[in-house]
């Protein structure tokens, strides 16, 4: 078990207090009012940074209602003269059409074109480099220290065949090379030890995702076939994009879930 999980751990063990969700209504009652006493007391460079914050919450917030609001709302039609007779009972009658929204799909696949996706950890740490790379020096030139090895889990295709050690700038060990990942699916409830397809974006840099590093946060493809997942027009789905939620490197394994 990881070092920050105790508090999990406990609460599986021997639950919670007896009056948790009372205590965790009156905190979510006072947290307006916390707010506003923190807007009146700041001054200077952070009350600018806590209102710039407070400002795009408000908007996401309200963009969210209307997202919501416009999805079966209805609209007057404009008082047009339509060619043909219209019966006498029809004469008083407002004409109304519903609004075509995009369907939350058609957004979902916008985004992920985007590069931008939902995610359970929509923000990682960041990492230096020092901890993701070790200085490699090695041969007769010890002051041309050029070479790198990934101090992190990766994952390489199965045809990957290693470059000359001569031209090898990235060093990838062979004992933290995965494969497989524990993928959780958010509606069944259930884990599936799956293939990784491959690393589709790893947020702490471009660089380490063309290396297939694997870190928290990272958005990865996984062989989803023996679920027998089916899109709407019933063809089988082969793969799906899962993002990792927990350290591989700390761990020693990948644990993922699908986004769905």
């Amino acid at each position: 078990m990881p070092q920050n999980e105790y508090i999990k751990e406990s609460i599986k063990r021997f639950g919670r207090r007896f009056d948790h969700e009372e205590r965790m209504r009156k905190k979510k009652a006072r947290e307006p009012k916390k707010i506003s006493k923190t807007a009146r007391k700041l001054r200077g460079i952070k009350a600018k940074l806590f209102t710039k914050k407070r400002y795009s919450e408000k908007a996401t917030m309200k963009k969210t209602i209307k997202a919501h609001q416009e999805k079966d709302a209805k609209v007057k039609d404009a008082d047009e003269v339509k060619p043909g007779a219209v019966p006498a009972y029809l004469l008083d009658r407002e004409q109304s059409r519903r609004t075509k929204v995009l369907s939350n799909m058609i957004k979902q696949k916008r985004k992920e074109k985007a590069g931008k996706w939902q995610v359970p950890i929509p923000k990682v740490k960041a990492m230096t480099e020092d901890e993701m790379f070790k200085i490699l020096r090695s041969g007769k030139r010890k002051k041309k220290a050029w070479k790198r090895v990934v101090n992190k889990v990766s994952f390489v295709g199965e045809n990957f065949t290693r470059k000359p050690p001569k031209f090898e700038r990235y060093i990838r060990p062979a004992a933290l090379r995965f494969k497989k990942a524990h993928v959780t699916h958010p509606e069944l409830k259930m884990t599936f030890c799956l293939d990784i397809v491959s690393v589709k974006k790893n947020p702490q840099s471009a660089l380490y995702t063309s290396l297939g590093v694997i870190t928290k946060g990272t958005i990865i493809e996984v062989n989803v076939s023996e679920l027998g997942l089916v899109t709407q027009t019933g063809k089988v789905i082969w793969a799906k994009y899962a993002q990792v939620t927990n350290n591989p490197d700390i761990d020693g394994c990948i644990n993922a879930l699908l986004l769905v």
